[in-house]
């Protein structure tokens, strides 16, 4: 897995990842998690889009099979 997206120069990533270290690790958290909850929102859009008559847990029930995948989700479920 290539850790530079194909958009991105070689420069801009070496400047991103300065940048980042910069940060700490406390604030490199921080984003990590606003992250994961901005992709977990936006897979929620996803649901809730493909399924407007799923009730609530079923909206969580299929985020958290998305977000975990298939195999995990089966294991915790069977």
């Amino acid at each position: 897995m290539n850790a530079i997206p194909l958009d991105t120069t070689i420069e801009a990533a070496r400047k991103q990842f300065e940048i980042l270290r910069k940060l700490g690790p406390e604030v490199r958290l921080k984003m990590a998690f606003e992250l994961s909850n901005n992709l977990r929102s936006i897979v929620e859009a996803g649901v809730k889009l493909r399924h407007p008559d799923y009730e609530e847990r079923e909206i969580q029930h299929e985020v958290l099979r998305l977000m975990i995948g298939e195999t995990l989700f089966k294991q915790m479920h069977s």
